[in-house]
């Protein structure tokens, strides 16, 4: 799927599930930076790992945490529910494998738990430290990051 492919069937229907003030600009283009990074918007499981989707959460990582923090398990259980998965993590874990949609809103989710808010949209420095402190990939790729944080700009911010 193309980037503009990725916001209309899975980014827009996620955000459409929660709360307005969780859309903007900046989250549609961590959510597209975030999944080109993590899994080239391609892979749904993780090559040699154990992570689903395609923003590459781990069940006992991303997937628990949304369902478990109080900015967003309630979120995460009505989103489940909604998308026709029992709002537990085992199953959540196993549906983002093959719903975008549960899966970008789990993302949305998990920006959401950051206690900052989100950096300004040219702040690709801001996006990486909150990729870092959110995501927490074991193996960053920092050498990446700007072209496909840029990609994504251009896609949203056009």
């Amino acid at each position: 799927m193309t980037l503009s492919e990725i916001r209309e069937r899975a980014i827009a229907p996620a955000l459409a599930m929660l709360p307005a003030r969780m859309s903007s600009d900046m989250a549609e283009v961590l959510l597209l930076a975030i999944g080109l990074q993590e899994s080239g918007l391609i892979h749904r499981h993780q090559i040699g790992g154990p992570a689903h989707g395609l923003l590459q959460f781990e069940r006992g990582g991303g997937v628990r945490g949304v369902m478990t923090h109080p900015a967003s398990k309630d979120h995460a259980a009505r989103i489940c529910v909604e998308r026709g998965v029992e709002p537990i993590v085992a199953a959540a874990f196993d549906a983002i494998e093959f719903d975008d949609v549960l899966a970008m809103a789990f993302g949305r989710l998990l920006l959401w738990t950051d206690p900052k808010p989100l950096p300004d949209v040219q702040d690709v420095n801001g996006a990486w430290d909150l990729y870092l402190r959110v995501w927490r990939p074991g193996r960053p790729h920092r050498h990446t990051w700007d072209r496909l944080y840029a990609q994504a700009v251009r896609e949203v911010v056009q």
